[in-house]
Formats: structure tokens, C-alpha cells, sequence
């Protein structure tokens, strides 16, 4: 299958990579007018009902710019798990959700800032409050304990909502090795040992060659398995996304050598959220569980 977006898919992307090259504290305000917080919620409730791989377009320049929040609870999750109107204040940007999806998704991410606070408990869904915040790698995402609450009632589509939130972790991951394969490669074509730039040493070609390779491999299993939605094809692209950020990392790290580690240089950011998404919503391990139960006989 050969997935090209749209033009009206890719005019999107360009107005989000505008919107985020420009960030200010009314991040989420102006991303909601947008569309974005609206894209998963549908019509009937305000939101644009858009299909999966439009929230991969807008998750994917979330992972490039790196943009800190819930919005794969906000905007993925959410709107899979329950039919109800307060999903307009979603759509609106005026609510923001946090969920907790046991067994891979124990903790609840920024849920003292949630106005929604929903945990999955197999079938039904429960309300719970905050516990004691837990650190994380990534200072970023502030991770929470839950104490669980009152029944809800039954969760919409638990399985689908799963595979969304895989997805928009997927998609994160691919962004933000786009974002490091970018960058190394113009840090390369700058920085000079030996009276040359070190982009022109091929051991360099190489590594970056590598990155290029995997995240272009990677890329169509994303909007792939946005389009099928297939357990098997969502556990794949979450694998192969993670692995190709991963790679982006650790040579983004090579190329960049000591400044890499410094707090003041953008990169350490990405490295440390590519270490955080790689096990969030399942694990590479958990995901290739998942694809060799869904095709053995």
C-alpha cells in the first residue's frame, strides 16, 4: 500500500509547524483554534470527526516541536472511550483530559491540571483524584498515582481507544526523529574537524544515512496502521517508530558529541522525551507480544 497525504492534510501540517515554531504560553488556545483539540471529537459534539490519519498529522509536529501536555489523553484517547457532551468542551480546547489505561498505562500524565480525569478499568470506565506525583526521565511529563473513584459506566470502544493512544505515541516519536535527524544533519554540515566539515566524513554519511532509512521505513507503517487500524499493523508502527527514534537519538548524540549533554542545547530535550515515549503506552516488547498473538495460529 503507498500512503501519500493529502494536500489538505499537508497544508495542515504546514500551518501546525508554523503555529509551533512560534510557541507562547497560549499553546493550547491557539493549537484549539486550530483544530486540533477538536480533530478526534465528533461532529455532533462540535468536533471535526476527523479520520486517524489526520491526528497523525497533528501528533507527528507535536513530537517534532516537542510540545509538552496530555493531548494524545486529550485528543486521542478521550473522544474513543465515551460519547458524552462534555467532549464539546474538548473539541473548544476549554477541557483538558487525563487518562490512566492499566495495565500499560498505570500513571495519569498532568492530572492535577486535567479537568477530566478518567481511568480504564477493563470494560467500565471510573473518575479517580491524583496521588503522590512520580518522577519521570522526561521533566516534562509530570506522572501521577492514582486513587481510584466512582464507576462511570461502560467505555465506548476500550480497544479502539488503546490503539489511538499507541498511535499518537507512534506518531510523537516519528516527529521528534525528524526533528533530531534534521537537526544533526545541519549541525554536521557546520561543525569542522581537521579543516572540514565532519558532514563530509563518510563514518558520518553513514550514521545519518541510517536514521534516514529507518524513519522513512517507519513512516508508512504509521499512516498505514491509521488507515487499517489493525492491532497487529498499530503494534508494528509503535515498534518501528520507537526504534527509529531511538536510532535518531543515539546518533544525534554521536554527531553533536559533548554538547549533546548540555542542558542549554535543545537536543537533550528530545533525547530524554524519545527515552520516555519509546515505553509509553506499551513497550517494544509488549508490542511485539501483541503482533505475534494477533498472526499466530
Amino acid at each position: 500500500m503507498k500512503f501519500a497525504l493529502s494536500p489538505e492534510q499537508t497544508a495542515f501540517a504546514a500551518s501546525l509547524d508554523d503555529l509551533l515554531s512560534t510557541v507562547d504560553g497560549k499553546l493550547w488556545r491557539r493549537l484549539a483554534d486550530l483544530g486540533v483539540t477538536g480533530l478526534g471529537v465528533p461532529e455532533h459534539h462540535g468536533g471535526l470527526g476527523a479520520d486517524v490519519p489526520d491526528l497523525m498529522v497533528a501528533f507527528e509536529a507535536l513530537g517534532f516541536h516537542c510540545v509538552p501536555g496530555a493531548w494524545t489523553d486529550t485528543v486521542a484517547v478521550l473522544p474513543a472511550l465515551l460519547d458524552d457532551p462534555i467532549l464539546g468542551s474538548v473539541a473548544s480546547g476549554e477541557a483538558r483530559a487525563s487518562v490512566a489505561f492499566g495495565p500499560h498505562v498505570p500513571y495519569a500524565l498532568d492530572a492535577d491540571l486535567a479537568d477530566i480525569r478518567i481511568m480504564v478499568d477493563g470494560s467500565r470506565l471510573r473518575s479517580f483524584t491524583p496521588g503522590d506525583q512520580l518522577s519521570s526521565i522526561d521533566s516534562s511529563r509530570r506522572l501521577f498515582e492514582i486513587v481510584p473513584g466512582a464507576d462511570i459506566g461502560p467505555a465506548r470502544d476500550a480497544g479502539r481507544a488503546f490503539d489511538l493512544g499507541v498511535l499518537a505515541t507512534a506518531a510523537q516519536l516519528l516527529g521528534a526523529g525528524r526533528w533530531l535527524l534534521d537537526t544533526s544533519v545541519a549541525y554536521a554540515g557546520q561543525r569542522r574537524q581537521y579543516g572540514r566539515e565532519i558532514g563530509k566524513y563518510q563514518a558520518v554519511k553513514h550514521l545519518l544515512a541510517d536514521v534516514v532509512t529507518a524513519l522513512e521505513l517507519a513512516r508508512p507503517l504509521l499512516y498505514g496502521a491509521a488507515v487499517t487500524l489493525s492491532r497487529q499493523d498499530v503494534s508494528a508502527a509503535k515498534v518501528a517508530c520507537g526504534n527509529a527514534a531511538l536510532l535518531a537519538a543515539r546518533t544525534g548524540l554521536q554527531v553533536h558529541g559533548a554538547i549533546g549533554y548540555t542542558a542549554e542545547h535543545p537536543l537533550g530535550a528530545r533525547l530524554l522525551r524519545v527515552r520516555a515515549l519509546a515505553s509509553a503506552w506499551g513497550t517494544a516488547e509488549v508490542h511485539r507480544r501483541r503482533i505475534l498473538a494477533a498472526v499466530a495460529p
